[in-house]
């Protein structure tokens, strides 16, 4: 099959980087920050509640978790389900325990179909972060900019209204974005995102409408990427971790304020085998001076107010 005759053409096939969103930047030559109560890393938690239909149309691709069998894929769309319905209340109990604070990111089907999920994060004073409509609504380049606009303002303004909170953070369904989506987000009054995985602290990014950040919502210690993509075991994840705690924890005494974000997967992390190994990753964090565990709102005001 032939390719078309577009497909090579690209604006910003250059020297450097490939686009204009941020400027390259020596993270240990940056500005140090200083986080609340002179912490040294602040530990962000992003639990993700999701919804996979069961007849997804899979364009322009099919997002991680999405249905694998042929119509009506039971057993992959009752295993998504098993997190909304019984992993994500063994998460809350760890990190209620803990007296650790989460950003939870919802796709706003799923805080309709189960008000009673964002009622249990609303009622703890946790942060709600937009994450699409649901996990086959997907951003690409090439979707059309204003069916893209309307998918942006129905997630946020489903979440805004149902929790009351302003929702200003974005995680989109499989971190896929088109070029316009930046000034998308920003134009309807989001502040930060977490599809952009290459830093470890937050970082300006350049909009047609105004101010949004990155935030570090790492991959490479999300559960999903450890457990099911690399097929590592439960130690293994703990260790990793705990690795990425303990050079974070180093760099900060030089370097200053650091972000250690665990993205956690109701399905994968809320299994009776698996929630151990969550709560001994974060009592080892937690035992070191220094933690400020804290939603991606409060970490990015406080780094704005470094950067001052």
């Amino acid at each position: 099959m032939s390719l078309p005759a577009d497909y090579l053409k690209y604006p910003w096939r250059r020297h450097g980087m490939d686009h204009d969103r941020y400027g390259f930047s020596n993270l240990f030559e940056r500005k140090p920050v200083a986080w609340p109560n002179s912490a040294r890393v602040a530990l962000w938690i992003v639990p993700a509640l999701e919804f996979f239909p069961l007849n997804p149309s899979g364009k322009p691709f099919k997002a991680p978790g999405s249905m694998v069998t042929p119509y009506p894929d039971f057993r992959h769309y009752t295993t998504r389900d098993y997190g909304n319905r019984v992993g994500i209340y063994r998460i809350f109990r760890v990190l209620d325990e803990l007296k650790i604070p989460a950003s939870v990111a919802f796709n706003s089907v799923v805080a309709e179909r189960y008000p009673a999920l964002l009622q249990e994060v609303t009622r703890r004073d946790w942060e709600v972060i937009a994450h699409g409509v649901d996990m086959d609504v997907l951003h690409y380049g090439g979707l059309d900019e204003a069916e893209e606009a309307g998918q942006i303002t129905t997630s946020l303004e489903a979440l805004r209204k149902a929790s009351g909170q302003p929702v200003t953070g974005w995680l989109s369904p499989a971190k896929s974005e088109s070029f316009a989506t930046p000034d998308l987000l920003a134009a309807q009054g989001v502040e930060y995102v977490c599809d952009w995985v290459n830093d470890d602290m937050p970082y300006a990014l350049n909009t047609a409408s105004g101010s949004l950040h990155s935030m570090p919502h790492s991959t490479e210690l999300s559960d999903r990427q450890i457990l099911i993509d690399y097929h590592f075991s439960e130690d293994d994840y703990v260790e990793q971790v705990c690795d990425a705690f303990d050079c974070l924890y180093a760099e900060s005494e030089k370097y200053g304020g650091r972000v250690l974000c665990l993205p956690v997967i109701p399905y994968i992390t809320g299994l009776p085998y698996r929630i151990r190994a969550f709560r001994r990753a974060l009592e080892y964090v937690l035992g070191h001076d220094g933690v400020w565990a804290a939603t991606g709102s409060d970490i990015l005001a406080a780094w704005r107010k470094a950067q001052a």
